[in-house]
């Protein structure tokens, strides 16, 4: 585990039914990643219809964005999953330990009826925390602000 990164399984609360903590602890710069889904470079959808190659991609997808940022998956604190299926969620988790390793971040599970394609199954967001030491060279280009300045009306 991270030095700047702490896990708690909090008395007399169950013990966590999926890859996750009750609480991690962090201090550092926050990295936020988009929800990833299964899209490879062109866009186009990997895996078809088997969650766990989705699953897969997903995380690729993460680990790509947060490389970019300087962070790795010992740096997330919180993901939130979101499912077509929630019975998928025990292929998912073989997965998702095939990343995470060791480290367990704060998590939710949501089983929605659809995700913005139909033919997504999965979509994963993920919270990181990279200590202040830590002075990575983001690996992406920073995103433009917006043309122009918004103006109140009066």
């Amino acid at each position: 585990m991270s030095a700047h990164r702490e896990e708690f399984m909090v008395p007399g609360m169950s013990e966590p039914v999926s890859h996750f903590t009750h609480v991690v602890s962090s201090a550092g710069r926050l990295v936020f990643v988009s929800g990833c889904v299964a899209t490879d470079g062109q866009g186009r959808v990997v895996g078809g219809s088997d969650i766990v190659a989705q699953a897969r991609q997903v995380h690729e997808n993460i680990k790509r964005c947060l490389a970019a940022a300087g962070a790795s998956f010992a740096d997330v604190c919180k993901v939130t999953v979101f499912l077509r299926n929630v019975n998928d969620r025990e292929k998912v988790n073989t997965v998702r330990k095939e990343y995470f390793g060791a480290h367990r971040p704060a998590s939710t599970l949501v089983e929605i009826s659809r995700l913005v394609r139909d033919d997504y199954l999965i979509e994963i967001e993920a919270t990181a925390v990279i200590p202040e030491r830590k002075s990575a060279r983001p690996r992406a280009t920073k995103a433009r602000p917006a043309r122009g300045r918004a103006r109140r009306k009066k």
